[in-house]
């Protein structure tokens, strides 16, 4: 039996979110207190209280997320050693953290500059993203390719499950291309309320930003691989994990690709950790018996 940990990205945070484990465990309480002191400021008090406006800011749904996920696997699965391990979007900081890639301390740096720089990211090259429903995903990348100029950009971002892709590019194009692929036969093209286009060229800045706190950030030699977002194949090679790391911002979340290259190389049990249940779902979709 090969068991692979997976860990949910932005979307899956909630009010109240790690204040059970803050309560529960001292060996928790001592790493929300270490957050708050790498962040510079209480995040705990954001994400223990009720105001889910303050949770949502960037800089601070990011963090909280990847807090709330590692803090949850040390809490409940801490003798437990992964055969594979996976996130989608920011959950891939996770799980480096989990196979033993990064160390908590500088993965929480490199999240917090990743969020910052997507932010500026927006401000600079303001863009949008939609859920397209059961439509081929080759299909819509098709679509998009033919829609997508300079100036007017839309992309294939997130392969989250066979019929459900989200698209991602400058607000026109994106509006563009859900009318092209409603006429081509989805059943939805919904715009999403998203900040941004994220796993885009429009998050190039992102990206060039964050490369360079990768590049300072040591990367050690996994326990097990890593199927990244990027190629969606498993490696254990810092360098090349750094490489994908940095690509990813602007590179589609290759999700159904992955988990179906976990299954095709022996994963028998997925253990969704952190914040919701939105992975799960995905991966009964992508693989039924699951």
């Amino acid at each position: 039996m090969k068991r692979v940990f997976v860990f949910p990205g932005q979307g899956s945070q909630f009010a109240g979110m790690g204040k059970d484990l803050y309560e529960q465990h001292s060996a928790a309480r001592d790493m929300f207190q270490l957050a708050n002191t790498i962040l510079g400021f209480n995040i705990t008090e954001i994400m223990f209280g009720t105001d889910e406006a303050a949770l949502r800011e960037t800089r601070v749904t990011q963090p909280a997320i990847f807090i709330h996920s590692v803090i949850s696997y040390h809490t409940n699965f801490k003798n437990q050693i992964p055969d594979m391990v996976a996130g989608h979007s920011l959950g891939e900081f996770t799980a480096l953290v989990v196979n033993g890639t990064l160390q908590f301390e500088d993965a929480l740096k490199l999240v917090a500059r990743r969020a910052t720089a997507m932010q500026h990211a927006c401000e600079l090259q303001p863009g949008t993203m939609a859920a397209v429903l059961s439509l081929e995903d080759d299909r819509v990348a098709e679509i998009c390719n033919t829609i997508s100029k300079p100036g007017h950009t839309v992309v294939a971002a997130n392969y989250n499950c066979p019929g459900q892709l989200v698209i991602s590019g400058h607000l026109a194009a994106v509006q563009e291309a859900c009318e092209a692929l409603k006429a081509a036969g989805a059943k939805r093209a919904v715009m999403l309320p998203v900040g941004g286009a994220f796993h885009s060229p429009l998050m190039q800045s992102a990206a060039d930003a964050l490369d360079t706190a990768i590049s300072q950030t040591p990367f050690n030699i996994p326990v097990c691989p890593v199927y990244q977002n990027v190629t969606a194949q498993g490696t254990t090679n810092p360098e090349a994990i750094r490489l994908q790391l940095s690509a990813q911002l602007t590179a589609p979340v290759r999700w159904t690709q992955s988990i179906l290259q976990m299954h095709y190389d022996g994963a028998t049990q997925f253990d969704e950790v952190g914040p919701g249940s939105v992975l799960s779902g995905l991966i009964k979709k992508i693989i039924p018996k699951s």
